[in-house]
């Protein structure tokens, strides 16, 4: 190998490891993982204490809040399985509705999900409408 080819190859190996070092830093502390509440709750204590963004269903009738604080008790469950959530803040308006499709960022504890920021779907606005001018035909 030349000199110049082994100071290429050395250079190369520094900026990448600067780089690779640099994003660890930086990203390491802000990295989030997006799980179902049935993948959260398959291993719960693999996913203790990592921030989390946890995609389920609010079981309306659960929803408890503290007279008034904005604090929310409330179950999400995805096919079958249930987790407690806790939230403090002004909840989305779709939240309240019978199986609202929730996201919540935070951390799993030993005593449920403590929600940081939560998000409600609203796939109602999004689904695809019947044409206006498609009108079944009943044959008689």
């Amino acid at each position: 190998m030349s000199h110049n080819a082994a100071k290429v190859t050395v250079t190369g190996v520094v900026l990448a490891a600067s780089l690779g070092f640099m994003l660890y830093t930086t990203m390491g502390e802000s990295m989030q993982y997006y799980k179902f509440v049935d993948e959260v709750m398959a291993s719960p204590q693999s996913w203790q204490g990592k921030t989390l963004q946890v995609h389920g269903y609010v079981v309306t009738e659960s929803i408890e809040r503290k007279r008034d604080v904005l604090e929310y008790k409330f179950n999400v469950q995805r096919n079958g399985q249930v987790l407690t959530a806790y939230y403090n803040g002004i909840a989305p308006d779709p939240f309240f509705k019978p199986g609202a499709e929730v996201i919540m960022t935070g951390h799993l504890t030993d005593k449920g999900f403590i929600a940081t920021e939560m998000t409600a779907k609203c796939p109602s606005k999004y689904e695809e409408q019947a044409p206006s001018g498609a009108a079944s035909k009943s044959t008689e």
